[in-house]
């Protein structure tokens, strides 16, 4: 029997088959969860494929974080098909091109504004709206994926900012929805090649500091240890762990040089 037999889990962010978001999937999936999927726009169908690889029968429900209805829509999508969440997966996060420009002072406040809504505040109206149904969960969890916001990296400029507000966000929502049973955790994943990954500049620097720091060493190609860690939080094997920040990085953020 896996630590998620039995849980209800919603997984948003499956972009392709080398998302993190895909990786934790198949890894609720091999501990006996049973998962919920959300896409957006013209990506829909490419991510009901994706799904279908692991299981023809998921169900894939359209939300644009951007669009407040659809998180109404969404949760009563869930309540009328499943009842309830055992957990959700935050795992979206998305940046225009001038956010992530070599200066920091090409965006304006409307790309920065979209990077903070999609990346950060979306977290507080999904918890929010999916409440009802989590807290008739067993042991509810929410997690989101993090990346390292206590320092400035080359070419993340302003998703790293929004980043920072996604870190502060996460202790408001864990003392917000404790009073629930809800936890609320991040995961701060080492640098993972993505699609998302693809559009910062400085990535390849990340790969080569990482590889050299880490103690337990880093491989960017494989998100299975960030997979396996949210994997954790999101059971029952955490029940008193709320408002923190789990690094998956090798130990990275723990070493100097």
């Amino acid at each position: 029997m896996g630590i998620l037999e039995g849980k209800k889990i919603l997984v948003t962010g499956i972009l392709n088959d080398a998302s993190l978001a895909y990786a934790t999937a198949k890894e609720i999936l091999a501990e006996g969860g049973e998962i919920i999927v959300t896409g957006f726009g013209r990506g829909m169908s490419i991510t009901s494929r994706v799904v279908k690889r692991l299981d023809p029968t998921i169900e894939v429900l359209e939300l644009d974080v951007a669009n407040n209805d659809h998180f109404t829509q969404l949760a009563t999508s869930i309540e009328s098909s499943h009842g309830r969440l055992d957990g959700v997966l935050h795992a979206i996060g998305f940046a225009p091109a001038a956010c992530l420009d070599p200066s920091m002072f090409v965006a304006q406040w409307e790309d920065v504004a979209t990077a903070v809504q999609i990346s950060a505040y979306s977290l507080a109206p999904m918890i929010s709206h999916l409440t009802p149904l989590l807290k008739r969960g067993t042991s509810p969890s929410v997690v989101a994926l993090d990346f390292d916001a206590s320092q400035a990296w080359p070419g993340y400029n302003w998703m790293g900012v929004a980043k920072a507000a996604l870190e502060s966000l996460n202790r408001y929502m864990a003392r917000e929805a404790g009073k629930d049973g809800i936890r609320v955790n991040l995961i701060s994943a080492g640098p993972i090649r993505t699609i998302a990954a693809k559009s910062v500049g400085g990535f390849s620097d990340f790969e080569e500091v990482w590889a050299n720091r880490a103690p337990l060493g880093w491989t960017v190609t494989d998100p299975t240890p960030v997979a396996k860690s949210t994997v954790a939080l999101l059971s029952d094997f955490f029940p008193s762990t709320t408002g923190e920040i789990i690094h998956v990085d090798g130990g990275f953020h723990a070493v100097g040089a």
